[in-house]
């Protein structure tokens, strides 16, 4: 009510100013005596009038809608001078019979320009240059206007040219759908004639009418070949030049003459606007057109939450092109999205945005999202709970904060499981799409946003190429099940593991948006998408060919904080009943045995027990376990030099030891490597306080543990765990021979590693070195015998040659084992657990 208020108000205003010089006018006119045609007092009185017509009051006229009179020169006579005024916008041109190369023609077009800015309300009046001829020279003084956000890049190219035409036939049935005086103006001017194909676009915009809100200026008119008849123009005013003088024909419906003739009397054009009028000028309009194009985080959601449905797809309002606001989807015709960006260019404020707008208008029965962000940022933090906030999205089923790529594969290879799931159920009930199942068993449509996703395709190694191959048949399949993919990065170019496989992918990708920096996503980029402002994108739904941009504004999400947070509690409050919160993945987090879900459920009494190590890098952020049974060879082995093995020992015992009644289990402890007695001493101290039977051994005694045990001699009831911190520091015990049965330490190492599970014994060693744990074990023959490895510091081929996997991909680093199953043929990357003291 208050818009509508403040645009009565300045209406009546405005009419009221108009009707108060008409009546000036008039009475002027009915106190004059009448005058000859031709006489001096004729040609003073139109000069005082014509003077009086060419000068509205700045920011009064609405030329959108109503023909402006602006001044193209001075008309002259034996008798004196007067303004030559042409009636433009509303619904007429101007049109000019040489182009901006004759410098009288590139002043004129510059000062009707500046006219017509300066006479409509701010924000009101749009520019958009095309100059073939001369590469956008007639257009340079101007330049302040262009940094003002009122002109546009000057179309210097064929297809520069062609894109701004689909843009301002796209702006003139958005005018003419909508109507109203509230319209914004777009004014075309062609400095220089384009192409015949081109210029036959633009001569039917002269044929628009007032309702299309395109005004044009067209220099070079008749431009045609030989034998070529030039398109014809709709309600248009015609300027030819001759000498030192310019001929104005009759404007449309206000003829200067009775017989079509035009203005009798001869017209010096004017010259260029001052410097200082037009930077003036665009010191004006700077802070009205930013205030004009401002869009709020308002705007991009909806009157009433959760009330749309996704049958047919997703939408969401994207920001605002122009004055009209921008709906982008998620449907058959735009399944997936790619955003280019460099850093700072706002690709997480639209993301957030997107998200938002999304989350609002779909229930999480209708949507889901899966969330990634590969860069060292906080892009998805808002949408988990954290101690701060425990509130959360309720769309979000899983989010990756500074991901690994092998995180980004689980989830990829989670997308491709559930492709499957969905494919069978639409077989199951004859259909070949997700809209067409039936509401009551239809799965939501699933977004998955991958930021800085070029990270995941890094190294052109196997993973890489796994990644690829699951990405592409997602790409290619996803649309028919509801499974949407936006892929986000700086650049698309130079990843090795996409050479070849890049087009057959990003063709899956209609929905390009380009922020500055991003024009690479785009096949044609023009001036527009290499001079956006922070806030600005180019939006393109045809792949990126070029004819198909909008430039849309959209809100910093990050401005709006008690905004979004107002929202997210919203919808926090509204989530169904038992709705777990999303999955977190963090990279750079360092997991706890304590914090672990599994640790917290684990009770005496479970067969086979299980020994906690991590967690594993996947999409459930499920424990890194393995189970204890009796078949030969199920021992745990840590392998590496990095100090995080002896936590992995000591997490492994303190779970097992809560899966056993006290005293059913007895733990004998060998701290052998330097600095892990102190570490063995709490581990001994915490079972003991759970009555837990506990010894500590040294070398020597291990030797005659590991004889007794492989002799039968020492099995009592119940299990036996024999933790060994420094296996390799063992060897020399281990290789001296009995003198009575020759049998050496390694030999009943070997025999317990076989039978002991069969009879409750486990060992639980940590190996500082690969080579040291093939020695032990005898070779790579009996590699099986212990068939749980957790693998830190060792390089990939190293480990693939004791696995015998030569595809095996591994690269080592802080933070990140390996977890080899043997027996269950399971290999996956886990984040080990590490002590903190806080274990009970």
């Amino acid at each position: 009510m208050g818009r509508l208020a403040t645009a009565y108000g300045q209406a009546l205003a405005v009419h009221r100013q108009a009707l108060r010089r008409w009546e000036a006018v008039r009475r002027s006119l009915a106190a004059a005596e009448p005058v000859a045609p031709g006489s001096p007092e004729l040609v003073a009185r139109l000069a005082r009038l014509g003077a009086a017509l060419a000068t509205p009051a700045p920011g009064t006229a609405r030329p959108a809608t109503t023909p402006v009179p602006v001044r193209v020169g001075e008309a002259t006579t034996f008798d004196g001078g007067f303004p030559a005024l042409v009636p433009l916008a509303g619904g007429t041109h101007l049109v000019v019979d040489a182009d901006a190369r004759d410098p009288r023609v590139g002043e004129l077009l510059r000062a009707v320009v500046t006219q017509l800015l300066a006479a409509a309300p701010p924000g009101t009046v749009r520019v958009a240059g095309i100059d073939p001829a001369a590469f956008g020279a007639a257009f340079l003084p101007l330049r302040p206007l262009l940094d003002a956000g009122v002109l546009a890049p000057t179309a210097t190219t064929a297809a520069e040219v062609a894109a701004l035409l689909d843009e301002a036939e796209r702006h003139a049935r958005a005018a003419q759908h909508t109507g109203g005086d509230d319209q914004e103006l777009l004014l075309l001017v062609a400095a220089s004639t384009p192409a015949p194909r081109e210029l036959a676009r633009l001569a039917a915009l002269t044929h628009a009418g007032p309702a299309a809100a395109v005004c044009v200026l067209l220099a070079g008119y008749p431009a045609a070949g030989p034998g070529e008849a030039p398109p014809p123009l709709g309600a248009t005013t015609r300027l030819r030049l001759g000498g030192r003088y310019a001929l104005i024909g009759d404007p449309p419906g206000r003829p200067y003459s009775g017989d079509g003739s035009g203005l009798a009397a001869p017209v010096v054009l004017d010259g260029d606007p001052s410097h200082a009028t037009v930077t003036g000028l665009a010191r004006r309009l700077a802070g009205a057109t930013r205030r004009a194009e401002a869009v709020t985080f308002a705007e991009l959601l909806p009157d009433r939450r959760w009330a749309e449905s996704s049958e047919t797809g997703l939408r969401t309002v994207l920001g605002r092109g122009g004055r009209q606001p921008v709906t982008v989807a998620f449907d058959d015709a735009t399944p997936h999205w790619l955003v280019g960006g460099r850093t700072g260019a706002g690709k997480t404020v639209l993301l957030l945005d997107v998200l938002y707008g999304l989350a609002a208008r779909y229930a999480p029965s209708e949507l889901q999202l899966l969330l990634l962000d590969f860069k060292e940022g906080v892009s998805f933090t808002e949408f988990v709970p954290t101690e701060r906030d425990p509130s959360w999205l309720p769309h979000a089923l899983a989010v990756g904060i500074e991901s690994d790529r092998e995180y980004g594969v689980a989830v990829l290879r989670e997308l491709r499981d559930e492709l499957t799931r969905r494919a069978d159920l639409l077989k199951r009930h004859g259909v070949t799409k997700l809209a067409d199942l039936p509401p009551n068993v239809r799965p939501p449509r699933t977004v998955t946003v991958v930021d800085e996703f070029h990270v995941l395709f890094a190294g052109n190694d196997a993973l890489a190429r796994q990644a690829v191959d699951l990405l592409e048949e997602l790409a290619r399949k996803g649309r028919s099940y509801g499974l949407h993919l936006v892929l986000a990065s700086q650049s698309t170019t130079g990843v090795a593991a996409l050479y070849g496989r890049a087009e057959a992918i990003f063709g899956q990708f209609p929905l390009r948006i380009a922020l500055p920096g991003g024009a690479a996503v785009l096949d044609a980029p023009g001036d527009a998408a290499r001079t956006l402002a922070v806030g600005t994108a180019v939006l393109n739904t045809a792949g990126g060919a070029a004819g198909a941009d909008t430039v849309v504004h959209f809100p910093d999400a990050h401005a709006a904080t008690a905004d979004l947070a107002t929202l997210r509690h919203e919808l926090f409050q509204a989530r169904p009943a038992g709705s777990p919160p999303p999955t977190v993945f963090r990279g750079y987090e360092t997991p706890r045995l304590a914090d672990d879900l599994t640790w917290a459920g684990l009770r005496p009494g479970a067969e086979p027990p299980l020994a906690l190590v991590g967690r594993t890098v996947d999409v459930s952020g499920s424990t890194a376990a393995f189970r204890l049974d009796a078949a030969p060879g199920r021992h745990l082995a840590v392998v590496g030099t990095a100090a995080a093995g002896a936590d992995v020992l000591r997490s492994a015992a303190l779970s097992l030891a809560r899966q056993h009644t006290p005293g059913t289990a007895r733990f004998l402890l060998a701290p052998l490597a330097p600095g892990t007695t102190v570490l063995a001493d709490d581990l001994a101290m915490t079972l003991a306080a759970a009555r837990h039977p506990v010894r500590r051994l040294d070398a020597t005694e291990l030797r005659t543990h590991l004889a007794e045990a492989a002799g039968g001699s020492d099995r009592p009831g119940g299990r036996i765990y024999l933790v060994v911190f420094g296996m390799d520091a063992a060897a020399g015990a281990l290789a001296a021979a009995d003198p009575a049965t020759f049998r050496s330490g390694h030999d009943d190492l070997r025999a317990v590693l076989r039978e002991g599970p069969a009879h409750g014994v486990h060992l639980l060693g940590w190996w500082r070195g690969l080579r040291r744990l093939g020695e032990d074990l005898g070779g790579t023959q009996h590699r099986d015998d212990v068939a749980c490895l957790v693998v830190l510091n060792v390089p990939g081929a190293d480990l693939g040659l004791h696995l015998n996997a030569h595809d095996l991909s591994y690269t080592p680093r802080d933070g990140r084992a390996l977890l080899v199953d043997r027996h269950d043929q399971r290999t996956v990357l886990m984040a080990p657990f590490v002590a903190d003291g806080d274990d009970q």
